[in-house]
This record gives C-alpha cells, sequence and structure tokens, in this order.
C-alpha cells in the first residue's frame, strides 16, 4: 500500500483521490473549502463538486496542505493553474524529497507563461515531475467507465511509475516522454472546447463544429511544434483524444461556459455562479501570450480571448475567422 497526497479537491482530484484509494493506496486529500473536509468525514461525499458519489473509506480529508503530504510517496496536485505555486509552497517543506510528483492540473500559468510541470519543476527543485492528462470526465471515472489517458515524464522510468500506480481495470493509463506536448495540448483543448460551446449556443450545426475541431487541433500542434512538442502527441489521447471530448461533450465545463457566453452572459457573471473553474478561461491569454513570445498565430484561441475578456459578439467573432486571408490547409 502506497501512501498518496492529493492536493486538490474539486471534481477531478476527489475523483483521483476515490479511484486510488479504491486500489487499495492510503490517500490523503487536501481540500481549500473546510465544508468539503468535513463533509467527506462525516458522510464520504464530496457535495460541492462530486454530488451524489460515495467516496471511498480509504480518504482522509484534511485542510493542512503540509500534513497531507508529509510522508506520501506520490503526490498529485490538482489545484487550478491560477493557485498552483502558492499550493505547493505551503506543502514544499513537509514533502519528502523522493516523492513521485504527478500534475492533474490542465492549463498555462498566467505572467510567467509556465506549464504545471514547470510550476512544479520551479517550486520542488530535484524532485521528478510527471504530467496525467487526457479525455476524462471526473464522473465517467468516478462510475468506472472505461478511460485511457497518458503519464507524461522527461524519463519513462517515472512515467512507468506512476503509470503502476494509478492503472486500473477501468482506468488505463499510458506512458510517454513528451511533457511539452502533453500539458500543452490539455491546456488549448479547454480555449477550442469554449470555442465549440459558443458555435452550439449560437444554434450553428455539424460542419463548423468539424471545421473548429480540426482548425483547433492545427493551432495546438502548431503552438506546441514551436515549443519543441512531438506533433504526434497532438494526434493521441491528450491531444485529439481530450480535444474530441470537452467539444462534444456535455460533462465539458469549458463547453458550457461557450454556451453561455453565446446567450449573452459575461465571463464575470458565469464565474460569479460557478464554484468550479473552467480553465480554458484563463488560459486564452495565456496562450496568445506564449504565442506571441515564439512567434505562432492561434486565430480561434485570438477570438476565443476578445469574446472573454474584450466583450466582442460572438457572431462577429465567427465572422472574423471565416473571413481571415485564405491560405494552404498545411503550415511549412
Amino acid at each position: 500500500m502506497t501512501t498518496v497526497a492529493v492536493l486538490g479537491a474539486g471534481s477531478w482530484g476527489t475523483t483521483l483521490a476515490d479511484l486510488l484509494a479504491r486500489k487499495g493506496h492510503a490517500v490523503r486529500l487536501w481540500a481549500h473549502e473546510p465544508e468539503v473536509v468535513e463533509a467527506i468525514t462525516a458522510r464520504r461525499e464530496n457535495p460541492i463538486f462530486l454530488p451524489g458519489c460515495a467516496l471511498a473509506e480509504g480518504i482522509s480529508a484534511t485542510g493542512d496542505a503540509a500534513g497531507a503530504v508529509r510522508g506520501a510517496a506520490v503526490v498529485v496536485t490538482v489545484a487550478p493553474s491560477h493557485v498552483l505555486r502558492r499550493v505547493v509552497a505551503g506543502a514544499r517543506e513537509a514533502m519528502a524529497p523522493g516523492a513521485l510528483v504527478v500534475s492533474a492540473t490542465k492549463g498555462i500559468e498566467d505572467g510567467s507563461l509556465a506549464l504545471m510541470s514547470q510550476v512544479l519543476e520551479e517550486s520542488l527543485p530535484g524532485r521528478p515531475v510527471t504530467a496525467l492528462s487526457g479525455p476524462s470526465f471526473a464522473l465517467e471515472v468516478f462510475q468506472q467507465q472505461p478511460t485511457a489517458v497518458v503519464a507524461a515524464a522527461r524519463d519513462l522510468a517515472t512515467a512507468e511509475q506512476v503509470q503502476q500506480v494509478f492503472s486500473t481495470p477501468r482506468f488505463r493509463v499510458y506512458s510517454h516522454t513528451d511533457v511539452v506536448g502533453v500539458e500543452l495540448a490539455g491546456a488549448l483543448k479547454n480555449v477550442i472546447a469554449i470555442a465549440a460551446g459558443i458555435l452550439e449556443g449560437l444554434g450553428l450545426g455539424n460542419n463548423p463544429r468539424a471545421a473548429l475541431i480540426t482548425r483547433g487541433l492545427a493551432e495546438m500542434t502548431r503552438l506546441g511544434v514551436a515549443l519543441g512538442a512531438d506533433p504526434l502527441t497532438f494526434a493521441g489521447l491528450a491531444g485529439m483524444g481530450d480535444l474530441i471530448l470537452t467539444t462534444t461533450g456535455a460533462l465539458s465545463r469549458n463547453r458550457a461556459l461557450g454556451v453561455a457566453l453565446a446567450g449573452g452572459q459575461t465571463l464575470a457573471q458565469w464565474t460569479a455562479t460557478h464554484r468550479t473553474v473552467a480553465e480554458g478561461a484563463n488560459t486564452a491569454h495565456a496562450a496568445l501570450a506564449l504565442a506571441a513570445r515564439v512567434g505562432v498565430e492561434l486565430p480561434i484561441c485570438a477570438q476565443v480571448a476578445a469574446i472573454l475578456h474584450d466583450g466582442k459578439p460572438a457572431r462577429q467573432a465567427v465572422a472574423d475567422l471565416m473571413e481571415r486571408t485564405l491560405k494552404a490547409e498545411q503550415w511549412r
């Protein structure tokens, strides 16, 4: 039995804690919200982020991040991207030097433009970091629906260790060494999912959605290659797999945000009525800044950012995308 700390008790963090506990690991789940700690301890349920789901007995909930990681052989970070650095800083001194660190957060840090593995490497020098990503709605994983994801680390042996920690007969983990590609795909697909929700909210059909998914994948790949990623990574689980899921699935928070934006809601109005984070809203602006740094164009991300942060009408954004200068499909 391995002691695992999970930092972040949103829907995904709670689900991963449950999966690991049912596999036989001793799991300490850190939650920012005292009411979540109380509910898991008293009723084995996270009523805010995973309501109606009875959690495994092997989970102990705590509001003390340092206490959660102390002595843990594996530390899984699932805090939202904009607070990850702060959460890890509060637990760093208690963390075992040899602990496996697994990032299950998808996003790009605003300001530094660092991927989540880079944030962790800077915050926890000397510790191996693995990115866990892929098409995986939390509720369906909790329900033990067959799911496949990927664990990426610079060192294949580290990725294979994480693969063994998480894999179950219903949760298949593939190993990978392209950390940048896996993480960047997981971050950017959320922006494209917002765009997909906007199309749906505008009442548009299958033709525009197919075009969006395909051209969105081209944007993700283009930026990834510029940052040193393998283009084939974007055809895999972390790329095309997760992109299909989040642009078409009814459980996608980012897609739901897009639908609301098309209906006239602002980002501020959405945020005020939702406890969960739609990471694509944070990622859109950071992705554009990262693309500008390496001279890459992201037209879909640019229009999503304009809708989110500048109040651009959704229909005008669609029109502007369609009226861009004609180009060849493949870039050189």
